[in-house]
């Protein structure tokens, strides 16, 4: 895949995600959350004001650090199209 088409279905995917309405589950939303950070390589500290969540939030990036940018926008993309796909 093209990087412009790439980041187009990134873009796409993260829109369908920020118009849903209802809860995604904790563990899809912690992947998420590491794929999407990664991807726009924003790499603040998480920033719950709960340190639980902090913690899982770190280790949900920790997991990931050996990928690429380019692969964590894929991958993002899977989970949002395999979440929709089969939620129903």
């Amino acid at each position: 895949m093209n990087p412009k088409k790439l980041d187009i279905e990134f873009k796409d995917a993260v829109d369908l995600v920020n118009d849903h309405t209802e809860p995604f589950p904790a563990d899809f939303l912690l992947r998420l959350y590491a794929y999407y950070k990664k991807a726009t390589q924003n790499y603040d500290r998480p920033s719950s004001r709960k340190p639980i969540i902090n913690a899982f939030k770190a280790n949900a990036l920790f997991q990931i650090k050996n990928i690429s940018r380019d692969e964590a926008k894929k991958e993002y993309i899977n989970l949002v199209s395999n979440y929709f796909l089969y939620r129903k």
